[in-house]
């Protein structure tokens, strides 16, 4: 089947805002004591949704939270990013016009662990929120990235959306980091890297571009090689 679909990741994809969820997290921790630098943050505890990032944390961390205490930690956050946010564009240059041109020619979504009030806002700002048929953000589903509920979420969404059978191997998924790679391919879509947050070396994809300004939807459909043969 050729490509029907696309879903973007957003975190590190279309949002340039890793850099601020880092020091949104670096805040709201040390309000209880821990220190997280740079390197922790991407070497460790990139890719997971808020509650998955505390968790993970928490572990590294002896620390014993309870599931309300996280989520005011997850609450405290969340108002960090929106003044960090505030005022300004986070999108990656040509991020918009990457996703204009796909809406163009195929339904898109997002799948995502970031909350979505976080998505909306940045969306709405950037008026690109009615690009996509769905979004599927941290609380979505009951689990996040690695697994590959977010991105089966995203399909089923998306079949929804069109009124047609969708499969994901009909689509694609354009990630940038390690774990979202793996939730993409264990939900059995087809991937494309974006080397905006880790070197090209590092990202296990089938097709690995430099920035998310590159992506085209021929591009994708190369992917699919029955496709490519048709058109010669």
């Amino acid at each position: 089947m050729p490509l029907r679909a696309v879903v973007f990741d957003f975190d590190g994809v279309i949002a340039n805002s890793e850099p601020l969820h880092y020091l949104a997290f670096r805040d709201v921790l040390a309000g209880v004591g821990i220190g997280l630098t740079e390197e922790d943050y991407y070497a460790r505890y990139l890719g997971f949704d808020d509650v998955g990032s505390y968790e993970a944390i928490a572990r590294d961390r002896g620390r014993r939270w309870s599931v309300d205490e996280i989520g005011e930690l997850v609450g405290l956050k969340a108002v960090r990013m929106e003044r960090l946010e505030r005022d300004t564009s986070v999108l990656f240059p040509g991020a918009a016009e990457a996703v204009r041109r796909a809406a163009d020619v195929l339904p898109i979504a997002i799948a995502s662990g970031a909350l979505g009030a976080e998505i909306r806002r940045v969306l709405d700002r950037e008026r690109l929120t009615d690009c996509f048929h769905a979004i599927v953000a941290a609380e979505d589903t009951p689990v996040s990235k690695p697994a590959p509920e977010p991105y089966l979420r995203a399909v089923a969404l998306l079949e929804f959306a069109v009124h047609a059978p969708l499969a994901p191997g009909d689509c694609v998924a354009i990630e940038d980091s390690i774990r979202g790679l793996e939730s993409a391919r264990a939900a059995g879509l087809r991937t494309i890297a974006v080397a905006q947050t880790y070197a090209r070396t590092a990202l296990n994809a089938d097709l690995v571009l430099d920035s998310i300004a590159e992506f085209t939807i021929e591009s994708a459909r190369r992917l699919w090689p029955a496709e490519t043969s048709a058109e010669r």
